[in-house]
């Protein structure tokens, strides 16, 4: 029997159209690199901080996540460097005396799931905290993961004393018309001055539980029937539906799905698993610099690869090329086009056919193809720009036609590879010092998908000395990342070096099937390997006197307060009690975010990811006292959750190693 979570079960009841993408068809959502305020992320973040004590080391978890850096990053680390000291602070007071016990794996025969912290206590018993990075508190109150939770823990022996939640508020302020940096920065640090922590006592309720084996039993029957019927959000609690209806936020964007410009499912791609299991030596990859750096003839290397080129310099390669460009051709007096993106769509639909040798294709230069799929949507609509599609229209096209292309490229089984040129971009850092930034020469959106496409992403540059250089761990000046961890920072720009360090990178550890023909779902990862990096039980913890909790609001009447509506689990609006400047907020639910090197295990078994993403749940709208037509800050998308196995680490997430 499959071993059920709380989330995935949680998942079902709110909507089982979207379980079924999840756990049944094993879509691949791409993880949102737009979006700096992502709770899912940084709710990794904040758990990694508060376990290990260690801001610098959530920090390092929340920047690495991403493939590059921007001004709403560093302010995003500005809220962890405040609350996180104060949650570490708030815990050893309250829970004084007691041994506490961070990410504690409950694994039984039907259950799976993880416990933020269990505080061992002298006599015996525990206590068990989730940590919420929310400010929807009541909707917790009727939440039935803790209750869950006291079942199985005791079933394992464990005397549970209480039940608790302490809620990491969230703070989401608009950027003024013309205030800077600083002064944004500097009213952020007043407006968390004014918030505090919320703990939440739960009372057990035994008939939770019995409500969680019911839904299992219903899943299983449902299974087991071969039913169709899975029914979209039939309480409209599900995010990602009301998405697709435009109401608000982004939909999911499945990498192993053709999607409509609303984010529809058209079509579920074919999976490709021609390849065996072995090191990875052809992986996906995306590399970018300057002009004359030797970008294109590194590629050239790669064994059987297919040039598609878009500017025409093919003088220093010497793989088969495939020139895709937009062509004026005169037919009498009218002049007519031939689009390169076209030419390029038709070289995708040859690619499909098994009667090639190519294994691998690259797309020389990334960023001139996203250009031909602009113009050739303009000519379909008939455009100028893509202001002239109503209400966003426009880029959603763009967008779309582009994603889907690049997506059934992906899906043929070939080594994708990725060529662009660099562009350099400022970002201001915490203290006020700018730095230069290097990134791939597209936009930003468009960069963050495509870097969730392959399993790395490297950068070439000339030093001083006018030697060619590969970076192979980027640090915070460069847009980059990698699913492997390299045991070198740089080296020559040198093919067979790269095949070389990618060997000793993995040299030692378990073969895998290259995650690039078989998408890997989460519930297939090996749990066991991240489960042994986490700390077990830590030194008892001395306490301030009881007094220091004066900056802690204890919630010990909320579940009470909507005891009667506790059967009906509809999403509640939390209306701000403080008159700050802030903004609706809705986080984003069923997304894959942080990229990370994962090892397979037996299918239907959930992952860690699944259980330690439990704010999910949460549904932030938060009043906001409307400016005069505020500038809206870059990358504001986002998406409340659906699915709570998101919220802290999920598949396919962007490790980076940066340099000391």
């Amino acid at each position: 029997m499959t071993k059920y979570s709380y989330s995935r079960v949680d998942l079902y009841k709110r909507c089982p159209y979207h379980f079924k993408l999840r756990y049944l068809d094993k879509l691949t959502e791409l993880p949102d690199y737009d979006n700096a305020a992502n709770p899912l992320i940084i709710g990794t973040a904040m758990h990694k901080g508060i376990e290990t004590e260690n801001v610098d080391i959530a920090v390092k978890e929340y920047l690495d996540t991403f493939p590059g850096l921007n001004n709403l990053m560093i302010e995003e680390q500005i809220k962890l460097e405040y609350w996180i000291p104060k949650a570490v602070e708030f815990l050893k007071v309250m829970f004084a005396g007691a041994e506490f016990e961070h990410e504690y794996r409950i694994n039984t025969n039907n259950f799976i799931g993880f416990v933020d912290l269990m505080a061992h206590h002298p006599d015996g018993t525990v206590s068990v905290v989730d940590f919420k990075y929310s400010n929807s508190i009541k909707n917790y109150a009727t939440s039935g993961q803790l209750h869950i939770y006291k079942e199985q823990l005791e079933q394992l022996d464990y005397k549970v004393r209480d039940l608790s939640y302490l809620f990491i508020p969230k703070t989401s302020i608009r950027r003024k018309k013309k205030e800077t940096t600083n002064e944004f920065r500097k009213r952020l640090m007043e407006t968390m001055d004014g918030q505090q922590l919320t703990f939440l006592p739960i009372d057990y309720d035994d008939m939770e539980y019995i409500y969680f084996i019911n839904t299992v039993d219903e899943i299983e029957e449902k299974i087991a029937s071969g039913s169709e019927e899975w029914v979209r959000d039939p309480h409209e609690e599900c995010f990602a539906c009301r998405a697709l209806a435009g109401k608000f936020g982004t939909p999911p964007n499945y990498l192993d799905a053709i999607q409509d410009e609303k984010g529809e499912i058209l079509m579920a791609l074919p999976k490709n698993e021609r390849r065996e299991e072995k090191i990875d030596v052809r992986p996906d990859f995306w590399i970018y610099a300057e002009s004359y750096v030797g970008k294109s003839t590194f590629v050239d290397n790669v064994e059987n690869v297919l040039f598609i080129n878009t500017d025409g310099n093919t003088d220093n390669t010497t793989a088969p090329v495939v020139a895709v460009a937009d062509k004026k051709i005169k037919e009498g007096r009218r002049i007519k086009t031939e689009h390169g993106w076209q030419e390029f769509l038709d070289t995708v639909a040859d690619l499909t056919s098994e009667e090639n040798t190519f294994e691998a294709v690259a797309i020389d230069l990334v960023e001139d193809l996203y250009e031909l799929c602009r113009t050739y949507v303009f000519d379909q609509q008939g455009w100028e720009h893509e202001s002239d599609g109503e209400w966003g229209k426009g880029w959603g096209l763009i967008k779309t036609e582009f994603n889907n292309a690049i997506k059934r490229l992906k899906m043929l089984g070939y080594q994708i590879i990725y060529i662009s040129k660099e562009k350099v971009e400022t970002t201001k850092l915490k203290g006020g010092a700018e730095i230069n930034h290097y990134a791939p020469n597209i936009n930003d959106k468009q960069a963050n998908f495509l870097s969730g496409t392959v399993d790395m992403t490297i950068r070439a540059y000339i030093n001083a000395d006018d030697d060619h250089v590969l970076v192979l761990n980027s640090d915070k000046d460069s847009f980059g990342g990698s699913r492997i961890e390299f045991k070198t920072d740089e080296i020559d720009l040198d093919y067979d070096q790269f095949v070389s360090e990618l060997e000793k990178a993995q040299k030692g550890k378990k073969t895998y099937k290259d995650s690039r023909k078989t998408p890997v779902d989460e519930d297939d990862t090996d749990t066991e390997e991240v489960a042994e990096e986490k700390p077990k039980r830590s030194r008892t913890r001395k306490s301030k006197a009881p007094e220091d909790l004066s900056d802690v609001e204890m919630a010990e009447d909320v579940s009470e307060e909507i005891e009667e509506e506790k059967p009906k689990r509809k999403r509640r609006t939390k209306e701000s009690e403080e008159e700050i400047d802030t903004e609706t907020e809705e986080e984003p639910d069923e997304e894959k975010p942080a990229r990370k090197r994962r090892t397979r295990k037996t299918a239907d078994e959930p992952t860690e990811d699944e259980e330690e993403s439990d704010d999910a749940e949460d549904t932030d709208e938060e009043v906001e006292e409307k400016p005069e037509r505020a500038r809206r800050s870059r990358k504001t998308s986002q998406e409340e959750p659906e699915d709570e196995e998101e919220e802290v680490t999920t598949t396919r997430r962007r490790r980076r190693s940066r340099r000391s």
